[in-house]
C-alpha cells in the first residue's frame, strides 16, 4: 500500500505563476445511479464539468458550503454525508485568477429541490454515469472523489 507522504495534490502549475490557497468543499451526490454534476457554459469558452461546489466563503464551514454551493449551483437540497477526502488542485478561476483549490470532498444526500436557491445561471444540472464523471470532470481531484465515492460504496 502506498502511503501519502501530504495531502493530495492534483493539476499542473505554470512556472513562475503564484497560486494562493483557495479553500473549497465539493459534493458527490447520486441519484438513480448517476453523479450530480454542473456543466458550466459561458460566452466565448468552451464549456466544462465540475463537481456541485466551490469556494469556502469567511467563518463558512466545509458543510455549509457544499449546502450553499448545491442550491446556487442546481437547486438541490442536500445533506452532507461522509467525508471522501481531501485533495489540491491547481486551477484558474472564472475570473482568470490562478488558485489553488484546498478542497475538501464529500458524499452528498438529496433531500429535496428549490428552484429558489439557484442563482448560478451559468450552471445547469447534469446527471452522469460515475465512470464517464471520471474522464469527463475537468478537475483531476473530482475524479478522484468520484472514485473514492465509488470505492466507499464497495
Amino acid at each position: 500500500m502506498l502511503v501519502s507522504q501530504g495531502p493530495l495534490q492534483f493539476g499542473v502549475q505554470v512556472p513562475g505563476q503564484r497560486y494562493p490557497d483557495r479553500p473549497a468543499a465539493f459534493g458527490v451526490a447520486e441519484r438513480d445511479g448517476k453523479v450530480a454534476a454542473v456543466k458550466v457554459t459561458r460566452k466565448g469558452e468552451r464549456s466544462y464539468f465540475d463537481l456541485p461546489g466551490g469556494g469556502i466563503d469567511p467563518g463558512e464551514t466545509s458543510e455549509a458550503a457544499v449546502v450553499r454551493e448545491f442550491g446556487e449551483e442546481t437547486a438541490l437540497v442536500v445533506q452532507v454525508g461522509r467525508l471522501l477526502g481531501r485533495a489540491n488542485q491547481y486551477m484558474v478561476k472564472s475570473d482568470g485568477q490562478p488558485a489553488n483549490n484546498i478542497s475538501t470532498l464529500f458524499e452528498a444526500e438529496i433531500t429535496g429541490e428549490d428552484a429558489g436557491l439557484k442563482i448560478e445561471a451559468d450552471h445547469e444540472l447534469v446527471w452522469l454515469d460515475p465512470l464517464e464523471a471520471i474522464t469527463r470532470l475537468r478537475h483531476e481531484s473530482h475524479a478522484w472523489a468520484v472514485v473514492a465515492w465509488l470505492r466507499a460504496r464497495g
